[in-house]
C-alpha cells in the first residue's frame, strides 16, 4: 500500500519519539497485563489506570490468581476506576483463561472474542499489543484520527465503528504483523496526545499535511447533538458509585441492611440530616440498589447485603 507509506512513516516517527512510559508497555508485560490494562483503560483516564494497573498485577500476575480471588476482594482493589460490573467480568474472564486455556491469554481474535467482557476492541487490542500480529485496532482515538485525516470529520459516529469505518481502517494497516502493531499504537498515542478532541494541537501533527480536515477548514461535528452526555450529578452511576463505596469502605465480611444501602445512595450515610432529599431520589436508590443486586456487585449474605 504505497499510497499511504508516508502516513505509516510520520505515525512512526512520532511514535518514536514520543510514546509514553506506560507500564503495560515494558519488556517483559505479558498478555495478561496487557488485557488487564485495556479492560481497566476503557473510559477511564491512564493517569488513574497506571497505580491500579500496578497492584493489580503484582497482586494477581496470572489468570489462576484472580479467578480464585474472592469477588469482594477483587471490587475493592478495583476501587474507583469506574464501571466495576469490569472488574467482575475480568475475574470471569480469567477463570475463562484458566478453564479453556490452560491460564494463557490466547492470541486469535475470535477465541478472546468467546472470553466474558472481552468486545472487538480489546480483541484486538490483545492481538497486537501482546501478541505483535495483525488486527484492526479501533478505539475512540484511531476512530478519531482516522476521521480527520481520511474522512474530513470533526469526528466520528457515536456508537460502534460501521462497517466503511473498518474496512477504511483495514485498507491502512500496514501488512506485516511488527510494522501493523506499531502503527496500531502510533496511530492511538497520536489521538490521545495531540489529536485531541476538544483541542486539537494541529501544528504539532505529523499529518497535518494530509489531514483532509484540516484542509477543509475544520468543519463542525456535525454528530455532536448525539454526542452529549449526561450530567454526572444526579445520574443512577453516581448513586451506584455511593453504594460500591461504602461497601468498599466497610469491614470485610460486613453486610448492611436494604435501608443503609438506599441511604448511601441517596447520598446520607455517615452524614446525618444534611442534604435532604425528596421520594423521587429514594425511588432512584431503591432502584440503584436493585440494580446493583442484579449486576451481582451487590449480593444477599445471611439478612444483610454486602459485596460478593
Amino acid at each position: 500500500m504505497p499510497e499511504y507509506r508516508e502516513i505509516h512513516d510520520a505515525v512512526a516517527g512520532f511514535w518514536a519519539d514520543h510514546a509514553r512510559d506506560l507500564p503495560w508497555r515494558r519488556t517483559g508485560t505479558t498478555p495478561w497485563g496487557v488485557l488487564v490494562s485495556e479492560t481497566m483503560s476503557q473510559q477511564t483516564p491512564v493517569a488513574r489506570v497506571a497505580p491500579a494497573w500496578e497492584a493489580w498485577m503484582a497482586r494477581w500476575p496470572v489468570p489462576a490468581d484472580l479467578a480464585a480471588a474472592p469477588g469482594a476482594d477483587v471490587l475493592r482493589a478495583w476501587d474507583r476506576l469506574g464501571y466495576p460490573r469490569r472488574a467482575l467480568r475480568l475475574k470471569e474472564c480469567a477463570a475463562a483463561v484458566v478453564r479453556d486455556h490452560d491460564g494463557e491469554v490466547p492470541g486469535d481474535e475470535a477465541d478472546l472474542l468467546a472470553l466474558p467482557g472481552v468486545g472487538p476492541y480489546t480483541a484486538a487490542a490483545v492481538v497486537a499489543f501482546a501478541h505483535r500480529r495483525r488486527a484492526v485496532v479501533l478505539d475512540t482515538n484511531v476512530r478519531r484520527v482516522l476521521a480527520r485525516v481520511l474522512g474530513g470529520e470533526a469526528a466520528p459516529p457515536p456508537g460502534a465503528p460501521a462497517k466503511a469505518e473498518q474496512a477504511r481502517a483495514a485498507d491502512l494497516l500496514p501488512a506485516g504483523d511488527e510494522a501493523s502493531a506499531a502503527w496500531n499504537a502510533g496511530v492511538m498515542e497520536l489521538g490521545a496526545l495531540v489529536c485531541t478532541a476538544r483541542a486539537p494541537r494541529c501544528d504539532d501533527c505529523p499529518l497535518a499535511g494530509r489531514c483532509t480536515w484540516r484542509a477543509a477548514g475544520y468543519p463542525a461535528d456535525t454528530h455532536a447533538a448525539r454526542r452529549r452526555s449526561q450530567p454526572w450529578e444526579g445520574t443512577d452511576r453516581q448513586a451506584r458509585g455511593r453504594v460500591m463505596a461504602a461497601l468498599r469502605a466497610a469491614e470485610p465480611g460486613a453486610t448492611h441492611t436494604w435501608a443503609e444501602l438506599v441511604e448511601a445512595a441517596m447520598g446520607r450515610a455517615g452524614s446525618g440530616a444534611a442534604g435532604s432529599r425528596g421520594a423521587g431520589d429514594a425511588e432512584q436508590a431503591a432502584r440503584v440498589v436493585t440494580s446493583l443486586l442484579a449486576d451481582g456487585l451487590v449480593v444477599e449474605r445471611g439478612t444483610g447485603l454486602g459485596l460478593p
